[in-house]
């Protein structure tokens, strides 16, 4: 093996495990959410698979979608073009396979549902003020829908009877893990990190809030 090989195949090996380290601390900080799911969630939701399936497909639809929006909103931003749009591709691939996992049990899409959690979540979100503030609170939002979503797929993962969806799960758990770092990152990117700190802070107390008061149903995801 030439040293150019041995070089190129060490710096795979460290992108990996670069990437891996990332995902794992992504998900320890997860377990900052303020207020973790009830573990009733679990079980009604495991009894509602087709309830799930289809609320958790309409949610990938609508990441990718977000994604292509802020795209076009923020096209001089390069970095945030360049990270997310092979995220775009990601989600609607989640889709597909969500898609795919219905058909397969021979159940239908059904309709999209309204989705309560992000709505609230878009209430708190800064309407008036400059550019800044604005552009801070979408990606604030995204990284908490994000790691809400992988919250629940962990759960999921791990309180399913099914083995076969508990592993479905955890895949899925892995993605938004990622996605919720992204966010983060890229909200750091253009703005003062402790500007970024001092804001997540109160968007974490608010959806804890907003989690208290939900209603705890077994055909949602959020």
């Amino acid at each position: 093996m030439s040293d150019t090989t041995g070089d190129a195949t060490r710096n795979t090996a460290d992108n990996k495990k670069y990437s891996m380290d990332i995902n794992i601390e992504a998900q320890k900080n997860i377990l900052g959410l303020q207020l973790h799911t009830d573990p009733r969630w679990v079980d009604i939701a495991g009894l509602s698979l087709e309830e799930i399936l289809t609320d958790h497909a309409y949610c990938e639809q609508k990441a990718a979608t977000t994604c292509i929006s802020l795209i076009q909103k923020y096209a001089e931003k390069d970095k945030l073009v360049n990270e997310l749009a092979p995220i775009v591709t990601e989600e609607w691939g989640h889709f597909r396979l969500v898609l795919q996992e219905l058909r397969k049990r021979g159940l239908q899409l059904g309709k999209q549902r309204r989705d309560e959690y992000v709505n609230k979540l878009l209430e708190f979100q800064q309407k008036g003020g400059n550019a800044e503030g604005r552009f801070l609170d979408q990606m604030l939002t995204m990284a908490l829908i994000e790691a809400r979503s992988c919250e629940r797929f962990k759960r999921l993962s791990e309180g399913l009877n099914d083995a076969y969806m508990r592993n479905f799960y955890r895949r899925f758990m892995e993605s938004e893990a990622g996605h919720y770092a992204l966010f983060i990152d890229l909200a750091e990117t253009y703005i003062d990190k402790e500007k970024v700190r001092k804001r997540w802070a109160e968007w974490l107390a608010y959806e804890k809030d907003v989690m208290t008061h939900l209603e705890l149903r077994s055909d949602r995801i959020h």
